[in-house]
């Protein structure tokens, strides 16, 4: 059975960073899209990253220039460092996996539960 985990979540201090982990399980994730969104509260959940099983990566231009996707296919693994935060970067973030590396939720098969990032001010 397929199963993302996502960890390293938690609170910072904005212009600070973290480093989220998303580890692949119950299957063969190497010609999948390993992507990263996040939710805010009241908000729908948005694209922030995508490292597509070509190498290309993309990014939401929120976050281009602070966060940076990386992959290793052989521990089917999927990493988001986070830097220079600030407070509208707090929202719980989810790691997925799908065929098609594009930004919209609706086409990745697999979700993690989710970790929490808080950004404070």
């Amino acid at each position: 059975q397929a199963q993302l985990v996502e960890s390293g979540g938690g609170l910072v201090q904005a212009g600070g960073s973290l480093r989220l982990s998303c580890a692949a399980s119950g299957g063969t994730y190497s010609m999948y899209a390993m992507a990263w969104f996040r939710q805010a509260p009241g908000k729908e959940r948005e694209f922030v990253a995508v490292f597509a099983p070509t190498g290309n990566t993309n990014y939401a231009d929120s976050v281009k220039g602070r966060f940076t996707i990386s992959r290793d296919v052989a521990k089917n693994t999927v990493t988001l460092e986070l830097s220079s935060l600030i407070p509208e970067d707090t929202a719980v973030y989810y790691c997925a996996a799908g065929p098609i590396g594009t930004i919209s939720p609706r086409q990745y098969y697999y979700w993690g539960q989710g970790t929490q990032v808080t950004v404070s001010s």
